[in-house]
């Protein structure tokens, strides 16, 4: 029973990180997507959010293709 007394106690040490000893990275990541390069916001982050960007479009356009095909397999008419 005791030790149930104590966990109060532990949880907040757990999670009291301090808060000086973690850097800022705000402002690096401003420089970087206000930088005027020319690149659309999206793939400013580098080589990972081209990645993700393509990744996203190619489960987009396989999404529709199969929405796609499913609604003309529905409009044909059965066969008897």
């Amino acid at each position: 029973m005791n030790h149930l007394l104590k966990l109060p106690r532990l949880a907040t040490r757990a999670f009291s990180t301090t808060t000086k000893q973690m850097k800022n990275k705000v402002p690096d990541h401003q420089k970087i997507f206000q930088a005027g390069n020319g690149l659309p916001v999206h793939i400013k982050g580098g080589t990972t959010d081209v990645l993700l960007c393509r990744l996203t479009m190619t489960i987009t356009l396989a999404g529709t293709g199969y929405s796609l095909f499913w609604i003309l397999c529905a409009c044909q008419p059965k066969g008897k």
